[in-house]
């Protein structure tokens, strides 16, 4: 438990930090006193949650592959997998900008948005969807740094990132007269910075990756691939849904949007712990996989559960004290009010079962299972979410999205987790046994592990 906790806290204070700043940077457009601007945001952030799934699922692969490479001794090939992972996440997150880019117009008006509010989410992504690419090369040297047990330098990248973009955005947005272009502007810096000071600590600091070559990629491209495409599979689910879920929620106009744009925000600062959680410990399943140790695959996945059950009721409390003042902060007004009502209500409880989730994905990632976390995803997001929030609203209305959201979650949450712990308790010592085994008392310290 101990293990799981430091990595997921380093995890959480930058992740959780980084989102607040995207928070704050919500805040600093709703009070130019404009609906529309906050719902341009909400629209375009059904769109860009495509890629930015795309890049956290090659991340997702890299800390799959290389932890297990190093779990089984052999450093070398995870430096050569973690550049080749680099590569292959630019090339492919290139590809989908250029789409993205190229039919921006048409994916805003499938989501609901018409009019200025359309044409002001358009231009918000143009600004801000090339810069994914930088970013999800940063994601992976990120990746790279966790599954070595670097989780104090993964933070910092995001954090230092963080008080850049914290800095800006105001200057930004207000002094400079920007508005919405001056969000978009600040984004992108931040995702430059992030770039910037990965290569500082996973190139240059520690030595974690080396040049690819076209051997090397070669090599390398089939076995990554294979892990991150499920990988991207099960990531794509998530804004699959919540995309399908903005076609629900824009038939009750700008405010509700504004809300829906809120409620994305909150969603990933308040649960930054739990979105931590499940990248922390898919490099602790997999180094320890590698390295033979069932008994601690078994003991992580239990701990992890335990983790997510009491941070989402501390959540759950804090954020119904706040609900008057996240209201009054963002300007929020009529049905507007009833949706994050209802979600501090309701769906935030429902990241008990989601958090597990998240856990039972983490497993599967990296426990060679990758399609059951695909399966147990698109069933929520693809499946489940989508006619569960329109019969719902039916009935509630625009809170009925929350309700439907929440009770998909609750479902498919109950069902993954018990299936990650069958599927766990099940596992045996890997086909290929571990080149240099790590006596049990030394392997929980990565930082002793590394000196040896």
């Amino acid at each position: 438990m101990g293990h799981v906790v430091r990595m997921t806290a380093t995890g959480a204070m930058g992740i959780t930090f980084v989102f607040l700043v995207d928070a704050a940077n919500l805040f600093w457009i709703s009070q130019l006193g404009d609906p529309q601007l906050v719902a341009a945001i909400g629209f375009a952030y059904a769109v860009q949650f495509f890629s930015v799934s795309i890049a956290v699922g090659l991340m997702i692969a890299a800390t799959a592959v290389i932890s297990r490479s190093i779990g089984m001794g052999n450093r070398d090939q995870a430096r050569r997998q973690a550049g080749a992972g680099v590569v292959i996440s630019i090339t492919i997150l290139t590809c989908v900008i250029a789409l993205i880019v190229g039919f921006r117009h048409q994916l805003i008006g499938f989501a609901g948005a018409e009019g200025e509010t359309a044409r002001l989410a358009a231009r918000y992504l143009s600004i801000t969807i090339p810069s994914l690419i930088p970013m999800s090369a940063a994601l992976v040297l990120s990746g790279t740094l966790r599954a070595d047990g670097y989780g104090a330098k993964a933070m910092y990248i995001t954090l230092f990132s963080g008080v850049v973009l914290m800095l800006i955005d105001p200057v930004l947005i207000f002094w400079m007269g920007l508005e919405l272009d001056g969000a978009a502007i600040g984004l992108v810096l931040f995702r430059f910075c992030l770039l910037g000071l990965a290569v500082f600590f996973a190139v240059i600091q520690m030595k974690l990756v080396d040049r690819p070559t076209r051997q090397t990629l070669r090599n390398i491209a089939g076995p990554f691939l294979m892990v991150a495409g499920p990988a991207i599979a099960t990531q794509m689910s998530t804004p699959a849904g919540n995309y399908l879920l903005t076609i629900v929620m824009a038939q009750y106009g700008d405010a509700a949007m504004a809300a829906w744009a809120v409620i994305g925000r909150l969603t990933v600062v308040v649960f930054g712990g739990v979105f931590a959680l499940s990248g922390a410990i898919g490099g602790i399943f997999g180094q320890n996989y590698g390295a033979g140790q069932m008994a601690r695959v078994r003991s992580t996945y239990r701990d992890a559960l335990i983790f997510c059950f009491i941070y989402t009721l501390v959540a759950w409390a804090l954020m119904l004290l706040a609900t008057p003042y996240i209201i009054t902060a963002f300007g929020l007004t009529g049905v507007g009010v009833d949706v994050l009502r209802s979600f501090t209500l309701i769906g935030v409880g429902g990241f008990v079962f989601i958090g597990a989730l998240f856990v039972s994905n983490a497993a599967f990632n990296n426990l060679g299972r990758p399609s059951r976390s695909t399966l147990v995803n698109w069933t929520k997001d693809g499946v489940l979410s989508y006619p569960a929030a329109a019969a719902l609203t039916g009935v509630f209305g625009a809170t009925g999205v929350i309700y439907g959201q929440a009770l998909a979650g609750g479902v498919m949450g109950v069902i993954a987790a018990t299936w990650g712990w069958f599927y766990v308790k099940g596992l045996h010592n890997p086909d290929s046994p571990a080149l240099d085994p790590v006596p049990p008392r030394a392997y929980p310290n990565p930082d002793k592990h590394r000196r040896r």
